[in-house]
C-alpha cells in the first residue's frame, strides 16, 4: 500500500497544506484524516481520493477557491497549525460483533503536535514535541448513559471531544453515530435580543432557507436524498433508453467513492493482521471502483433490464425516507425543539442568514437534538440560552432516558446546576481519565473523604515505620554486639516486610487486602503505595479593595425610569416601551442580581445603569466618586476583535495602553496575575491566541485595576470552566464593593448574590458571617417592570420550570 502525505491543517484560515506528495480530491463532503500510521490518526480536512491519483507537486487547497499555487503558501507559514495524534491498544476481541453504541477503549493516547515539522521527525518525536492530552487513559462510555466531562480550561476536553467525534480514536465502530455541538465564538451573538429586533432588514429575508428548512435539512439531509431522487426520476423518465442505467451508474458511482473513503480510513485504522486484511478489502475495492470507472461498452440488453430494474429499486427506497407522513413526524419533533429553545412561529420563518450569532447558536443546537445518533455531545450548550431554555434543555435530555436507542450522551458545561442531569463524572485530569457515578458535589466530598482517610493512613504508617526501623537498627546492633543470631534473623524479618509488603492494607473498597484479587499481574512489591491525591493548584481570584468614598450616599440611583427606543424613520412608528418605573439603589456592598428571560430589557437596563443610554423619562444618578467596572456579555468577541486588528498585542500590553502611566508594569503583571494571567501569558501569549476563558480574565483585569466600587457583571460566566467560577463566586461573595449580576447560571447567582455557600465551597458562609452589613437582592425583569422577588433565586427558577412543562406537554 502507497504511503500517504502528512496534511497540515491551518484552523484560523481553513486552508489545507499538503507541503510534499499530495493527492487531488475527488469525494466531495468527506472528512480528510491524513497521516494515519497503523493506530496513529492524525486531524485533517481535505478529501480522499483513490491511491493512484498522487501527483508529485506541492499546492494548497481552499475549500472556497480550489488549488492554488505553492506560493500561495507562504500566507499561511506563520500562522499556529496543531495536528491531534491518537493511539490505542488493539483489542484481541472482534470489533465488528461489539455493541456499536458503546466505547470501551484502552491505553489511549492524544496528543497535540505542531504540524510545522514533517516527515519521521514529527512521528518519532510526536509525545516529546507535542503537548500531551491523555496517557494510557481508558475510555468507557456505557449505552444510553449520560456523562459529564469535567476539567479545567485547557486540559484538553475540547481536543477530546473532537477526537471522539471525528473518529480519531482507534476502536470506535464506523457504525457508531456521533454528533458534535462545539463551543463556538460568534463576533455577533446576542442573547438578549431576537432576530430582527432592533436590527435593520438586511434584504435577505427572502433568500435561503428558513429556521426550520435548515434544521431538517442539516439533521436528515434531506437535500442529498431529494437530489439522488431527483437524478433518478429524471433518467427513468427520459426519452433515453439508457438513462435508467445512467442514472444509477452515477449513483453507484458517488457511493463507492464515499465507501472507498471508509475502507481507507478503516485500513489506516488496523495494524497486525486486522490491518493486513482491511488493506486487502481495501486493495481488492480499490480495483472494483477502477474496473468500474473504465469506458463502457456497448450495453447488453440484460444489462440494460437488470440496472433499469435497479435504479426502480433504488428510488422506491429512497422515496420511503421522504414519505410524507415520517417527514411531519420529523417537522413536529424539529418545531417542539426550536419551540422549547425560545423560537416562535414567525423566527421559525425566518432565514438562517438574518439570525445573530446566540440564536445560530440555538439552532445549531437544534440540529444536534433532532439528529438521530448514538453519541450526543454537547459542548458548553447553555451558551446563549436564557433560563427557560436551560430547564427545557435539561428535561428534554433527561427524557430521551425513556427512549428506545436512546443516545449515549457527553455533556461539558460550567453551569453545575445543568450538569445534575448526568449520572455519571468523566474527570479529566493529569492526562488521564477517571469515571464516578454521581454528581459533581458527591465527587467532591468522597474525594476529601478519602483524601482525609489516606492521610491519616500514612500518617500513622509513617509512625509505625519509623518504630519499626528503630527496632530494626536496634536488633541489628544487638545482634551483631552478642552475635545473636536470633536478632539478626528478626531485623532482617521485619526489614523484608518493610520493603514488600508495607503500604495499603486494604481494598479498593475498604475490605481484607487479598493478593490475588486486588493486586493481579506483576509488581515490585506484594502492596501498593499509599498514595494521598494532591491538590490541584487553585485557581487565583483576587478583588482589589475599593478606595473610601469620604462621603455616604448610593453609588447609583434609579428613579422611575423608562425607556424606549427612537422613532422608527422607515415606518414613522413609534417603539414599543422596553424598560417601565424602573427604580433600584445600589449601596456600597450591595449585592443585586437581575435575573429575565431574554428579551426582557437586561441588557437595555445594564446600559442605563451603565450611562451608555439615556432614560426616556426618570434619571439615573450616580455618586460622584464612584468607579464603575462594567463587564458586557460580549467582551470576549470585543477582544478578539482587537487582536485582530493588532495581532501583535497581549495581555499586558493592552492594559499598559489604558493605564496610561497610573501603574507601572509590575503592577499590572500582579494584577493579571492575580486574575489566572501570570508570566509569559501575559507578556508574549497575543490576544488572538488566548483562549476564552483567558479573555474573560483579560478583560476583568481591564476592570480591576482601576479599584472600582461596584462591580456590573453581564453574563461573566460564559467560556470558564466550573473552577474558575467557583474562585469568582467565592470573590463575589465577601468583597467590599457593591455588585450587580446579570447571570442565567443559578447555582452563582446564589453564591455569589445570596450569599450561599455548600460545605464544598467554604467552612464559612451566608449573611450571618459577613464582614460588612450588606443587602443581598434578587430583581425578575419581565416585560420591562422590574420586581423583587422575595423567594430569590428559587422563585424565578419555580415559575420558569411551570412554564417548560406547559411546553413538554404540548
Amino acid at each position: 500500500m502507497q504511503s500517504w502525505a502528512r496534511s497540515s491543517v491551518s484552523k484560523s484560515l481553513n486552508i489545507y497544506a499538503v507541503p510534499y506528495w499530495t493527492y487531488t480530491p475527488q469525494v466531495q463532503g468527506q472528512r480528510v484524516l491524513a497521516s494515519w500510521s497503523n493506530l496513529q490518526t492524525t486531524i485533517g480536512s481535505s478529501l480522499l481520493g483513490p491511491l493512484s491519483s498522487l501527483q508529485p507537486r506541492p499546492f494548497v487547497l481552499d475549500p472556497k477557491v480550489g488549488i492554488s499555487s505553492p506560493a500561495a503558501m507562504t500566507s499561511i507559514a506563520s500562522e499556529s497549525v496543531a495536528t491531534i495524534l491518537c493511539t490505542s491498544k488493539q483489542t484481541r476481541f472482534n470489533i465488528q460483533t461489539a455493541d456499536h453504541r458503546e466505547l470501551d477503549i484502552d491505553g489511549l493516547n492524544i496528543t497535540v503536535t505542531s504540524a510545522g515539522k514533517s516527515g519521521a521527525k514529527a512521528k518519532s518525536k510526536a509525545r516529546s514535541d507535542g503537548t500531551e492530552i491523555l496517557v494510557d487513559a481508558k475510555l468507557r462510555l456505557k449505552a444510553g448513559q449520560r456523562y459529564a466531562l469535567v476539567g479545567r480550561n485547557g486540559s484538553g476536553k475540547s481536543t477530546l471531544l473532537k477526537a471522539i467525534a471525528e473518529k480519531l480514536i482507534p476502536g470506535i465502530p464506523e457504525e457508531t453515530r456521533v454528533s458534535l455541538l462545539q463551543q463556538t465564538s460568534v463576533s455577533d451573538a446576542d442573547s438578549d435580543t431576537r432576530p430582527g429586533d432592533g436590527v435593520a432588514d438586511t434584504g435577505e429575508s427572502g433568500r435561503g432557507h428558513s429556521v426550520l428548512e435548515h434544521v431538517i435539512e442539516q439533521a436528515t439531509a434531506k437535500s442529498d436524498v431529494e437530489q439522488e431522487i431527483r437524478a433518478l426520476s429524471e433518467g427513468i423518465n427520459s426519452t433515453d433508453p439508457f438513462g435508467p442505467v445512467h442514472a444509477v451508474r452515477a449513483l453507484r458511482h458517488d457511493r463507492n467513492q464515499k465507501r472507498l473513503f471508509r475502507e481507507d480510513k478503516n485500513a489506516r485504522l488496523r495494524s497486525g493482521d486486522r490491518g493486513l486484511a482491511a488493506r486487502k478489502v481495501l486493495k481488492a475495492f480499490e480495483k472494483t471502483v477502477a474496473d468500474l470507472e473504465q469506458p463502457q461498452g456497448e450495453i447488453s440488453a440484460e444489462a440494460l433490464k437488470n440496472e433499469t430494474q435497479e435504479a426502480l429499486d433504488m428510488l422506491a427506497d429512497l422515496q420511503l425516507q421522504v414519505e410524507p407522513s415520517r417527514v411531519a413526524d420529523i417537522e413536529s419533533k424539529a418545531k417542539r425543539i426550536l419551540t422549547g429553545l425560545g423560537f416562535s412561529e414567525a423566527y421559525m420563518s425566518k432565514p438562517v442568514s438574518s439570525l445573530s450569532g446566540g440564536w445560530r447558536m440555538r439552532t445549531a443546537l437544534s440540529v444536534s437534538l433532532l439528529q438521530e445518533t448514538d453519541v450526543l455531545i454537547l459542548d458548553e450548550p447553555t451558551n446563549f440560552l436564557d433560563l427557560l431554555g436551560i430547564i427545557w434543555l435539561q428535561r428534554h435530555l433527561e427524557s430521551l432516558q425513556d427512549v428506545d436507542g436512546a443516545p449515549t450522551l457527553i455533556l461539558v458545561s460550567h453551569d453545575r446546576d445543568f450538569i445534575t442531569l448526568c449520572t455519571d463524572l468523566l474527570i479529566l485530569k493529569e492526562k488521564g481519565l477517571t469515571y464516578f457515578h454521581g454528581d459533581l458535589p458527591t465527587y467532591e466530598a468522597s474525594q476529601s473523604e478519602r483524601k482525609l482517610w489516606l492521610t491519616k493512613m500514612k500518617d500513622a504508617q509513617d509512625k509505625q515505620k519509623a518504630h519499626i526501623q528503630q527496632s530494626i537498627s536496634n536488633n541489628m546492633k544487638a545482634g551483631k554486639a552478642n552475635d545473636d543470631q536470633n536478632k539478626l534473623r528478626q531485623a532482617k524479618s521485619r526489614q523484608k516486610k518493610l520493603d514488600d509488603r508495607w503500604g495499603l492494607q486494604v481494598s479498593a473498597k475498604g475490605g481484607r487486602f487479598k493478593l490475588n484479587r486486588d493486586l493481579v499481574g506483576y509488581h515490585l512489591t506484594a502492596r501498593d503505595e499509599i498514595d494521598v491525591p494532591q491538590d490541584e493548584r487553585p485557581v487565583s481570584f483576587a478583588l482589589p479593595e475599593p478606595p473610601d468614598l469620604r462621603f455616604p450616599g448610593p453609588l447609583i440611583s434609579v428613579e422611575n425610569a423608562t425607556f424606549r427606543y427612537p422613532v422608527n424613520i422607515k415606518t414613522k412608528t413609534a417603539a414599543p416601551i422596553v424598560l417601565q418605573a424602573i427604580n433600584l439603589s445600589v449601596h456600597m456592598g450591595d449585592r443585586i442580581g437581575i435575573l429575565g428571560l431574554n428579551g426582557a430589557g437586561k441588557s437595555t437596563l445594564v446600559k442605563l445603569l451603565v450611562e451608555e443610554s439615556k432614560p426616556t423619562t426618570g434619571t439615573v444618578t450616580t455618586h460622584p466618586r464612584l468607579k464603575l467596572g462594567y463587564y458586557s456579555q460580549h467582551a470576549v468577541e470585543s477582544l478578539q476583535e482587537k487582536g485582530r486588528a493588532d495581532p501583535t498585542m497581549t495581555a499586558l500590553s493592552l492594559l499598559v495602553e489604558e493605564v496610561a502611566g497610573e501603574l507601572d508594569e509590575g503592577q499590572l503583571r500582579g494584577v493579571l496575575g492575580s486574575l489566572g494571567l501570570p508570566g509569559r501569558i501575559a507578556s508574549d501569549v497575543p490576544i488572538g491566541k488566548l483562549s476564552g476563558g483567558q479573555l474573560v480574565r483579560c478583560e476583568l483585569g481591564r476592570l480591576l485595576w482601576r479599584r472600582p466600587h461596584c462591580l456590573i457583571l453581564d453574563e461573566v460566566t460564559t467560556h470558564l470552566d466550573y473552577e474558575t467560577v467557583t474562585a469568582i463566586r467565592e470573590s463575589l461573595r465577601d468583597w467590599e464593593g457593591a455588585v450587580i449580576l446579570v447571570s442565567h447560571d443559578r447555582w452563582f447567582m446564589r453564591g455569589a448574590v445570596e450569599g450561599l455557600a455548600e460545605d464544598s465551597d467554604s467552612e464559612e458562609g451566608g449573611d450571618e458571617e459577613d464582614a460588612v452589613p450588606r443587602r443581598r437582592l434578587v430583581y425578575k425583569l419581565r416585560a420591562g417592570v422590574l420586581t423583587r422577588l422575595e423567594g430569590g433565586v428559587t422563585e424565578f427558577e419555580e415559575g420558569v420550570a411551570k412554564r417548560v412543562n406547559r411546553l413538554l406537554n404540548m
